[in-house]
């Protein structure tokens, strides 16, 4: 049974918060500041944490940071009851799993606790895999194959749990990032990239929006065209996916494409005006491929425009936004070779 703990310093919202969990089948621990918190973590296991931010002595924030110094895999959850993209960004900076803004709701307590419980197993599970790759690595070479298959499955996973902790709080654009990953694979194979970056591009291309997580739901969902303000903090999102996942030790570099595709060939793009070969070959396909599937699909504020007119955006900005190589890639692999988007 998975167990949680509860730090909050107000009596009433953590008796709430546990009869929400316990009824759901969760063991469940409370604490009503940061050292009271530590010293369960010290004398029991715990799967995930959900924390209020501001309490008297020890922030949230600063326990987060003990957490993570003695158990990364922990998997905590931040209350906030000032829930902006500030907020979000420091809170996912310092490595939360989500964030809830009070009043918290069951439903969304509940859903989020069931992601971040599937992340904490998700965990074990690599640390698991890979424990028992060196601990096998010098006697029992004919593993080696083996185990690394292993953990090239569970890289995948942990992108995939990424992925779908995404598409639970962004359900307009489910499916957007699987189909620019197989847009991009394949624009990488046209273009004749080896299998190692094609594979990179791939799994880039999974979480290139990642760091949507700290940008408020109701701004993903917004039925209507998005205010300056609402979209200069969508504009945050490659450096938040940047910082999310730029200590993870992946074979590719997948932190710093994230961050670079919103660049634009001419300078013109995000968050650090780069143009032409200062962007990663692997961020300039993934840009191609999710300018196309965005316009092509329905979004929350507009019907689905069609691969026409996005091919016909890709075709009239080659050279300008788009690098041309790219662009022509794509131009191709529609129009000669009959590409489709995936659902």
């Amino acid at each position: 049974m998975k167990r949680v703990l509860v730090v909050d310093d107000e009596r009433g919202l953590q008796l709430s918060l546990q009869a929400f969990l316990k009824n759901d089948g969760y063991e469940v621990e409370i604490a009503e500041d940061v050292p009271s918190a530590i010293g369960i973590l010290e004398r029991t296991r715990v799967d995930v944490v959900v924390s209020d931010i501001i309490m008297p002595g020890e922030t949230g924030v600063q326990l987060l940071a003990r957490i993570h110094k003695r158990n990364p895999g922990i998997a905590v959850i931040l209350l906030t009851g000032e829930p902006n993209v500030e907020t979000a960004a420091e809170a996912v900076r310092h490595g939360a799993f989500d964030y809830l803004a009070k009043p918290v709701t069951k439903a969304a307590l509940l859903a989020t606790v069931a992601r971040a419980a599937r992340s904490k197993a998700q965990h074990d599970e690599n640390l698991r895999l890979a424990t028992e790759n060196e601990r096998y690595r010098e006697d029992l070479e004919g593993l080696v194959e083996t185990r690394a298959g292993e953990l090239s499955a569970a890289l995948r996973g942990t992108i995939g749990v990424l992925g779908q902790a995404l598409e639970m709080r962004d359900p307009y654009t489910a499916g957007h990032q699987r189909r620019v990953a197989g847009l991009s694979l394949a624009l990488g194979t046209t273009m004749g990239l080896s299998e190692s970056t094609r594979e990179g591009i791939e799994m880039a291309a999974l979480v290139h929006d990642v760091g949507k997580i700290a940008v408020p739901a109701d701004i993903l969902s917004k039925p209507t065209r998005l205010s300056k303000a609402e979209f200069d903090i969508i504009r945050e999102h490659p450096q938040v996916g940047y910082e999310i996942l730029r200590g993870v030790s992946f074979p590719w570099p997948i932190a710093e494409v994230i961050v670079q595709h919103h660049e634009r060939w001419d300078g013109s793009g995000y968050p650090a005006g780069l143009a032409g070969d200062a962007i990663r070959l692997e961020a300039r396909i993934i840009g191609v491929a999710d300018v196309v599937e965005a316009m092509a699909s329905h979004r929350p504020y507009r019907a689905a425009l069609g691969i026409d007119v996005a091919l016909e955006e890709i075709s009239a900005n080659s050279a300008r936004l788009y690098d041309p190589c790219v662009a022509d890639a794509c131009l191709r692999l529609f129009r000669e070779e009959g590409y489709q988007l995936g659902t």
